[in-house]
Parts: structure tokens; sequence; C-alpha cells
């Protein structure tokens, strides 16, 4: 990313912007311009108490001060050079994701219960750590714990199976227990200080959709869920992209009765989820410790399908 993007902004640095005006904007965690240049004028006017007009406004020059403007595409092209890609353990999953977890993105894993979503968080969290010749980035991680369903325990077998010192392991990933979809969003939104102070390049979000799903109940619920949904997966996209770090995030489903033949399991989040996350794969039980993960979504990869298993060392292959 060039400098000119890298820099970091303030609220008062948007013009228009005032003292009074930013401390509104960050009661409601909207904390940096990135999150006002991706607001919508009618969601902005109501927080500020201001017209759709002013609103607006507002929004252009958050947008004209961030230059979210045309780059040519061989600038692009540089940028996604930078990208490097953290193994999951098994050279099937590997291939199927295009070589593994990929840093600048939003790599999404959804399935029922026992499909092997959170396993590979534990994985790809003392992989991360692992040196780049063996996979990993030499980096640590943040994991947002959402259903209390991290385990040091496990965390340590998957470390003494690679061959590393499990207590340093631990101590490399930096644990935070979410207790409501606004307490998630908090979290993420004050990642920054730790990502810079303990080089962090992986965020794990396990899961995403649980507390939206728990604290708006009911149609009437729908949108404003999928609004704070949409601007908390903007600002884990914005970590991906400023520090160079992968974002794995697991999902839960549902069943959809409205399907008579073949799986009726759809993902939670919606349309919001499946545009925003990069890589989406589904995963589902096989016979005894197999899995089967199918890629359904991504820009640069074919539809396909492989077979790996969840053992006591980690994520292998069959």
């Amino acid at each position: 990313m060039a400098e000119k993007e890298k820099k970091k902004y303030e609220l008062e640095d948007i013009t228009g912007v005032g003292p009074k005006m930013a401390e509104k904007l960050r009661e409601v965690g909207l904390n940096d311009p990135m999150a006002i240049a991706v607001s919508s004028p009618g969601e902005l006017a109501s927080i500020l108490e201001i017209g759709e007009a002013s609103a607006m406004k507002i929004i252009t020059n958050a947008r004209d001060l961030l230059e979210m403007g045309f780059v040519s595409a061989d600038k692009v092209w540089e940028q996604q050079q930078k990208a490097a890609r953290i193994t999951t353990g098994s050279k099937a999953l590997d291939d199927l994701l295009g070589g593994g977890v990929q840093t600048q993105a939003i790599t999404e894993m959804f399935g029922q219960f026992g499909s092997g979503k959170s396993q590979l968080g534990f994985q790809l969290s003392v992989n991360v750590q692992l040196p780049k010749e063996k996979g990993g980035l030499e980096g640590n991680c943040l994991f947002i714990d959402t259903e209390n369903t991290f385990r040091p325990q496990r965390i340590i077998q998957i470390a003494e199976a690679s061959g590393l010192d499990s207590k340093k392991v631990l101590k490399n990933i930096f644990v935070a227990r979410a207790y409501t979809s606004d307490h998630q969003v908090f979290l993420i939104e004050k990642a920054n200080e730790m990502i810079e102070q303990n080089k962090i390049k992986l965020i794990v979000v396990d899961s995403l959709t649980s507390h939206f799903r728990a604290d708006y109940v009911g149609r009437g619920e729908l949108a404003p869920r999928q609004q704070k949904l949409n601007r908390h997966l903007h600002t884990l996209q914005k970590l991906a992209d400023t520090y160079n770090l992968a974002v794995y995030v697991t999902n839960q489903v549902l069943a959809n009765p409205a399907v008579l033949f073949g799986d009726p399991t759809t993902p939670v989040g919606g349309h919001i989820l499946a545009h925003q996350a990069t890589y989406r794969v589904y995963l589902r039980k096989s016979t005894q410790d197999k899995k089967i993960a199918k890629m359904v979504d991504a820009p640069d990869l074919p539809t396909a399908e492989c077979v790996f298993k969840v053992t006591e060392q980690g994520i292998r292959d069959v």
C-alpha cells in the first residue's frame, strides 16, 4: 500500500468534523475516517443530528481525505504481490485455498458443529508463528472468541506436534472473549495498537456471526444487524490491507426449508458477508475424523473440493 494510504488520520482531520462531532461518532464506534467513508448519509445524519446533505458532504470529505479514488491496475498488482499465505497443515487444503490462508483477505469457513472450523483457527494461530520457509509468517495472532471455544490445551497439542515451544506459542496468541456484538466490534476497532506492538499477522474471529444473531432477533432487526455487520467486515478488511495480515472467520449455518433437494445448509450473514468475504469455504463432516472442504466463492480460484482430517496433532492430509 502506498505510503500516503498508510498515513493515519483522525476524525478531526475530516473537513466539517469538529471535536464535538468526533466525540459523538466515537461514542457509537465510528472511530476513524474509513468508518465515516463507508457510512450511509442517513445513518450519519441520525448520529450527528444533521441533514442528509450535510452528512453526505462529510462522507465525501472523508473519502477525499483517504484518496478513495481510482489507481492504475499496476499499483493494485504491486500491492497484491505483497500478499503472503499461512499453511493450514494440509497440502490438499492449502491447494484449495491457492497456497494457504492469504493476507490482505478475509477467509470465511462455514459449516455445522464439528466440521473443523474452530480446529482450523487453532492450527492457523500456531502456524502463523512458523518460519516463512515452513509456511508461516513469523508473526503473532489476535483471537476473538465469541462462543467460549478457545482451548489453550489444544494449542499446546498442535504446537508440540509442530516442534514448537508451546509456552512461547501461547504467549504469542492474544485472546479476547467477546460477550456481545458491540463488544466484538469494539475489540476489532481498537485492535490497531495491539497489531503494531505485537507483530500481529493473523486475526481469528470464532465465530463472526453468533452474537449478531443473538443480539438482533426478528425481521425488524435485520436491517440494523446487516449494517453493523457490514461495518464490522469493512474494519476487518481495512486491518488486513493496512497491516498485510490474514483474517480468518468462522460462520454458523442454518437449514433452509425451501431447499427440497441437495444440501439445505445456508451460511448466516446473507449477502453482506457473501460479498465481503474474499474466500468462502464450506466445511462438512465425513467419515471418522475426515472433513470435506468446498471452495464456494473466490475471486481467483475455481470451485473445487478436498478432503483433510483433524487429528490430535492438528490439521493433516488424509
